[in-house]
């Protein structure tokens, strides 16, 4: 059953943090693996996670920033890249020969508004690493998510996804003019279409999946933009420092982790799914005329529908089917 696209309401807010969203839950003797685990919001979860009791894998392609940024976490670091098929499926294929459950996916790890750039396959760099790289490690995963007999796929996606709807003939810019913007919000598009596909095929086995927006938070994930148009956003200070200001729609880094935290392990959500989230709690949907413009932030909460729209999430699947060659076990 479809989970509505309106707000519980939660209780919670863009001031909640992932601590206030676990307290008091215990996730002894649950799995969790978390994308982008050593990095901003990322590495917020990871933390969270871990002290509420998860064990935690973070999958990470340069180990030697993860094991310093994770120093003093008691969490499992391992090797791979998302923008590499054969390292997705040798991370998959080792995790899944220890025969154990997966209770907890948080694909977090991403890029953001970067020049054009495409992977070996010539696959744009965006859709390919914040989709298509999340696509084919989830439907590895598969049968570890199964053995859990519950388990939560959790979807980065962004208030960005307003900037463009995926383009189906054209997802790789190869006739298009590119835009990073554009670029972007069609990845964060693809993502919150990913979390209902997943939902869609995995309800009847126990997988439920939610895509989130976290908030506008400075993080590492920024490092393609330039300190004027960070300024122009009101994200740094005259001192050049990251600002956390809410009432400019700007959280710090336990705020943009709550979203996630919320989704991947908050008993509010059990028995739901294939719901965009964020403030921790699901959004409500836009009205067609809400405006987006490239490279601003958004500040009305809420999803367009082309985010999350069931026949655009089939033919998303079909389609990243085709450019991976990654389907769910038969």
């Amino acid at each position: 059953m479809r989970t509505p696209q309106h707000p519980l309401p939660s209780g919670h807010g863009p001031a909640t943090t992932a601590d206030d969203i676990l307290a008091g839950v215990d996730l002894t003797g649950r799995t969790a693996i978390v994308t982008g685990g050593y990095s901003g919001l990322g590495t917020e979860t990871t933390r969270a996670l871990r002290a509420a009791g998860a064990r935690v894998i973070v999958p990470a392609r340069d180990l030697a920033k993860a094991r310093e940024n994770l120093k003093g976490l008691d969490v499992e670091i391992l090797p791979m890249d998302l923008a590499d098929p054969a390292s997705i499926d040798a991370f998959a294929r080792d995790f899944l020969a220890r025969e154990e459950p997966l209770h907890i996916l948080v694909n977090s790890a991403g890029v953001m508004a970067c020049p054009l750039e495409r992977d070996a396959r010539g696959y744009e760099r965006q859709f390919a690493t914040n989709h298509l790289g999340h696509f084919q490690l989830t439907v590895r995963l598969w049968p570890a998510l199964v053995r859990a007999n519950g388990a939560r796929v959790v979807a980065l996606s962004s208030r960005g996804h307003r900037f463009s709807a995926v383009d189906f003939d054209d997802p790789h810019f190869e006739r298009r003019a590119y835009d990073p913007w554009v670029a972007y919000g069609q990845s964060k598009t693809a993502n919150s279409l990913f979390a209902l596909g997943v939902d869609a095929r995995g309800q009847a086995q126990g997988i439920r999946a939610f895509a989130v927006h976290p908030g506008a938070i400075i993080t590492d994930l920024v490092r393609h933009l330039d300190e004027d148009t960070l300024r122009g956003f009101g994200a740094l200070d005259e001192q050049g420092r990251p600002v956390a200001d809410l009432a400019k729609g700007l959280k710090n880094v336990p705020q943009g982790a709550a979203t996630s935290v919320w989704t991947a392990a908050s008993p509010q959500l059990d028995g739901m799914g294939g719901v965009y989230c964020e403030d921790a709690d699901i959004a409500p949907v836009l009205p067609a005329s809400s405006p987006a413009e490239l490279g601003q932030i958004p500040q009305e909460i809420g999803v367009r529908l082309w985010a999350i729209d069931p026949d655009a999430a089939e033919r998303l699947w079909t389609l990243s089917e085709t450019l991976t060659g990654a389907g769910l076990p038969r």
